[in-house]
């Protein structure tokens, strides 16, 4: 599927390219901020980059702090229009697909069949872990009907975290000084290290929707006389 392979071969491009396209848009003052987040909404909604490098992106080009406003705003545009685009493309087809993966099957009765707490709970932990795919998942949550300020505050929560460790790792590009040893080994330390705790609530979040979405147990087993 294109939303699956799209995004990862334009992040390539993306970081390849980020020297000059991060300068540019931080010279550009708040017009290359707005510019960013328009660019953010329409390139991740439509599945054509990644939410990881273009976060990456914003720290490079406007810090920390900036850097994560930009990027989340950018994230809430995205998830609009990807749920706009999912929810005019899902179809009898999708469904067929959601019914053949019984992960997502599950994902999907819990959602229907949860109150609106228990499906922000597991839209929020559906974008936690770090390897999550931002298209697909848009497509999953639009076919099954969720409705959209749920699903984006559950997005919001879910992958904050993430955004924000991304834009860290753009922010210490800008502000180390790359030819020289020691800030080259803290930089990877530091993108060590995000993986590792980005790994760990990745695998927090995926036992907590597997305890969620578990059916109940209806077997009981027959009383011994």
């Amino acid at each position: 599927m294109l939303a699956a392979s799209l995004p990862g071969l334009g992040g390539f491009v993306l970081l390849g390219t980020m020297k000059w396209s991060g300068q540019w848009l931080r010279s550009a003052g708040d017009g290359g901020l707005l510019l960013y987040v328009a660019g953010f909404a329409i390139a991740a909604g439509l599945a054509l980059l990644p939410t990881y490098a273009q976060s990456v992106l914003a720290g490079f080009a406007f810090g920390m702090l900036r850097g994560s406003a930009a990027a989340l705003a950018g994230i809430a545009g995205a998830c609009l229009i990807g749920y706009a685009v999912a929810r005019r493309a899902s179809g009898e087809r999708v469904v067929r697909i959601i019914e053949e993966q019984p992960k997502w099957k599950a994902v999907c009765d819990a959602l229907i069949g949860g109150g609106p707490l228990k499906t922000l709970a597991i839209v929020t932990l559906l974008r936690a872990p770090p390897n999550s795919p931002f298209a697909i998942t848009n497509l999953v949550l639009a076919s099954t009907r969720v409705p959209w300020p749920t699903y984006l505050a559950g997005t919001l929560l879910g992958i904050a975290p993430r955004t924000m460790v991304a834009v860290k790792i753009g922010a210490d590009m800008t502000e180390l000084n790359l030819r020289q040893g020691r800030s080259v080994a803290q930089l990877v330390v530091s993108i060590v290290s995000a993986v590792v705790v980005l790994g760990i609530l990745g695998a927090l979040a995926n036992r907590a929707v597997a305890r969620v979405t578990r059916p109940p147990d209806r077997g009981g087993g027959a009383a011994n006389p």
